[in-house]
């Protein structure tokens, strides 16, 4: 496993990546920026910046090993050629949520949602990296990132609606849905 990464998503004036869409799903919105910089490591988020979300990677919390095998045999990497669409979603979840055991989160996760097996359904198409804030006491407990291509595009929106009907998405307090184009 790779050691946790730092990683911050800047909105703003400026960035490589430009904003299509800026919708708060539920809860309260982010102020409607153009760009977005994805910063990995301990970098500055620097001048011009109106909205900084902070997280880290860190390990696969509520998979089980034929699961973290499956994922990693069938994760792409990010940045990858042809892949010049994005969404970045960041999801805060319920204080019920986190009052639950972790095994009790792991069976809504997957036992009943089936999250990571929906998830596993559309790779290698969309790339995908998990980033935890609440550990980093930051404004949302995940934010998510994927990348594909123009062409999986709607299989990406599929992915979303579905794991967005299902029980584990009842405990989403607040969902900011951003989604991006390359723009160098």
């Amino acid at each position: 496993m790779a050691p946790p990464l730092s990683v911050s998503f800047v909105g703003g004036e400026r960035g490589t990546w430009e904003i299509e869409r800026l919708v708060a799903v539920r809860g309260q919105a982010l102020d409607d920026v153009p760009r977005l910089t994805v910063l990995d490591g301990p970098q500055a988020a620097g001048a011009g910046a109106v909205w900084v979300l902070r997280g880290v990677t860190s390990n696969e919390r509520y998979v089980e090993r034929p699961e973290r095998d499956a994922l990693v045999a069938r994760q792409p990497t990010l940045r990858r050629p042809g892949a010049t669409q994005a969404a970045l979603i960041p999801i805060s979840k319920s204080p019920a949520w986190w009052d639950l055991t972790q095994e009790e989160r792991r069976a809504i996760i997957e036992t009943r949602s089936r999250h990571i097996a929906t998830g596993l359904a559309y790779l290698p198409a969309v790339a995908r990296r998990l980033h935890h804030g609440r550990d980093l006491q930051q404004e949302f407990d995940f934010l998510t990132w994927f990348e594909f291509a123009p062409a999986d595009a709607g299989p990406f929106e599929e992915l979303v609606g579905r794991l967005r009907e299902t029980e584990e998405w009842s405990y989403v307090d607040r969902e900011i849905d951003i989604r991006l184009q390359y723009a160098g």
